[in-house]
Order: structure tokens, then C-alpha cells, then sequence
């Protein structure tokens, strides 16, 4: 069962996406070990191909939104049966760099439910030249453990500094993304690189330098729509630019610039996305990632959300 999550209800709307995934980390902890017959479970479906299957997952930054606001308690096994339950195939949380066995772990409960492990989200310090190395070499050590555990994706957002980065500090940074890259593809996963608000600062300079000094097989590129429609850069212009580079989606929906509470339509055309998608046979992983914030209408269940939002993927993604 999820350790309950050390924020009340009304301070929900304001906690970041990485302060919650990292309270999250240790809540996965807290679960149970799963008997050894589940840990041999097999792994099929996360073959290397996997990008052009289509595969529709939920990430746990939503469903943690949800219980802090009904003053609930996370319990990961009710969120695995409802995804199961709702036509999801799988759950993306953070990766646990300091204990690598709790992601097998984690592993563990997805097959139990008849899910799969698909991706893993986490940050990096990556910019700093006295760190990026010894950190980059951290979370490999992890990824070992989640490549045997049958995870093919690790989507990575640099840490934010509270300022731009300088020029220096960006190439530290893509060295290291292209070290984590790299690492990540001998072992036969993708390096999928996220983006918040901070990378899209001043012309969403930290977002086109991250790809424009990596190789495309090396640093691909976890599409989060919303954040990047925010951050300023146009869906069908970011897709023209690197969609070849996607690895991996996050999928989630406002209006008029307030989040709304399933994907349905909105602000972001979500149909020209997915004809792009089509026409250029991307990767087809999509991650749902419902998420409240201060003006987010709630007129329904978290359950129920998901399970129109997985509607909406399956109709416009074909998924």
C-alpha cells in the first residue's frame, strides 16, 4: 500500500510535478515485496520495437493530485486495478535511483495487474560539470535493474536552477544527456528528454539547445504537448522540428489556459497531433497525465476521468 503523501488536500493544486513524484518514490517503497513467482513474470511486449506498438498509460502525478485533494491516501494497488480496468496498459512513476531494486519491484506490480512496465519518469543534475558524470553513471546503475525489469523508457527533465542556464552550463548538459543517451541505448532503452516552464524560458532556449546540440538516436525526446504548447512553441511546429525524436507521450488538456480535468478537447488540437503521429509512424506510447490546478473544475471521480480521457486517446490516437 502507498505511504500516505505528506501534503493536505488544499496545497495539492500548488505542488510541483517534482515534488510530487519525488514523495512518490518513497510511497513505492512502502509497498509490499511481491511474492518471487511474480518477479520471474515475463516481459513480453517490451521488445525494441515496442515505439511502434501502441501502448496507453497513465502517469501517478494525477492520481496523487486526486487523493491529496480527497484528503485520501495514494494506494497504488487500487490505481494499477483501475487502469487495468479502464483499458490502460500501464503506470509511469519515478524512477528510484538510489534503491535500483525498488523499480524492479514496482515492476513486480504492474505484471501482477496484467499491466506492463513501459516507462519511468526522473530529474538529473546535469548541467554542473563536477556532477553530471558521477550522476549520469547513478541512474544507469538504476536502469540496469528497470532494462531487466522490462522497462524500455526513461523520460528525463533536467533540473531547473531558478535561472537560465548559462551557455557553459548547457553544454555540460548536453554531454551528459548525450552520456545518458548513450548508456541508455546499450542497453536497449531510449532516453525520452521532458520540459517544464524553465526550458521554455526566453524563446524556449534550454528546449531547442537540448536537441539541437544531441543526435537524434541518442537523445530522444519524451512530447509533453501541454507543457511545450504553454512554453510558447506551437504542437505541429515542435513535431516538424524533432518529431522524429519521440520516444514517448504525456498527454493532458486545458481550457483557456486552465487545466482541465479528463483529455477531451481544448486549447491543444489534439487531432492534427495525432495525424501527425500517423503520418510519420511515431513511437506510440502515450502516457495520460490528468493534473489540477487552481480553476480545474472537478465535476467527476479520478477513476472516471481516466477512464474518459483513455476514451478520447483511442479516438483521436487510434490508440
Amino acid at each position: 500500500m502507498f505511504a500516505e503523501i505528506p501534503t493536505g488536500p488544499v496545497s495539492c493544486s500548488r505542488q510541483t510535478r517534482r515534488e510530487f513524484l519525488c514523495q512518490a518514490a518513497f510511497a513505492l517503497a512502502a509497498t509490499s515485496i511481491l511474492p518471487a513467482a511474480v518477479a520471474q513474470a515475463g516481459t513480453a511486449g517490451n521488445s525494441a520495437s515496442d515505439g511502434q506498438r501502441t501502448l496507453v498509460g497513465s502517469n501517478v502525478y494525477g492520481w496523487g493530485q486526486y487523493a491529496q485533494r480527497d484528503a485520501k491516501k495514494l494506494e497504488v494497488e487500487e490505481v494499477l486495478s483501475a487502469l487495468r480496468d479502464t483499458g490502460y496498459d500501464y503506470l509511469e512513476t519515478n524512477l528510484d535511483v538510489g534503491r535500483p531494486d525498488e523499480n524492479g519491484r514496482f515492476a513486480d506490480q504492474l505484471k501482477a495487474k496484467g499491466l506492463k512496465p513501459v516507462s519511468l519518469y526522473t530529474g538529473a543534475k546535469l548541467h554542473d560539470a563536477g556532477q553530471a558524470k558521477e550522476i549520469v553513471a547513478k541512474v544507469l546503475t538504476a536502469a540496469k535493474v528497470c532494462q531487466q525489469a522490462g522497462f524500455r523508457v526513461l523520460s528525463c527533465n533536467a533540473d531547473p536552477i531558478g535561472r537560465e542556464k548559462t551557455d557553459e552550463e548547457l553544454k555540460t548538459q548536453a554531454g551528459a544527456l548525450t552520456d545518458l543517451g548513450e548508456g541508455l541505448n546499450a542497453l536497449g532503452m531510449r532516453l525520452g528528454v521532458h520540459h517544464h516552464m524553465p526550458e521554455m524560458a526566453n524563446h524556449a532556449r534550454e528546449f531547442h539547445y537540448n536537441f539541437q546540440h544531441t543526435k537524434p538516436g541518442v537523445v530522444g525526446w519524451c512530447y509533453d504537448v501541454h507543457w511545450v504548447w504553454k512554453g510558447g512553441v506551437m504542437p505541429l511546429d515542435a513535431l516538424t522540428a524533432y518529431g522524429a525524436r519521440v520516444v514517448t507521450w504525456h498527454l493532458r488538456q486545458s481550457r483557456n489556459g486552465v487545466w482541465w480535468e479528463d483529455l477531451d478537447t481544448g486549447d491543444i488540437d489534439y487531432t492534427a497531433v495525432a495525424q501527425y503521429a500517423r503520418d510519420h509512424q511515431l513511437a506510440r506510447r502515450f502516457s495520460v497525465e490528468l493534473a489540477l490546478e487552481p480553476g480545474t473544475k472537478v465535476t467527476r471521480s479520478v477513476v472516471e476521468n481516466h477512464r474518459r480521457s483513455r476514451e478520447f486517446v483511442r479516438r483521436i490516437f487510434e490508440a
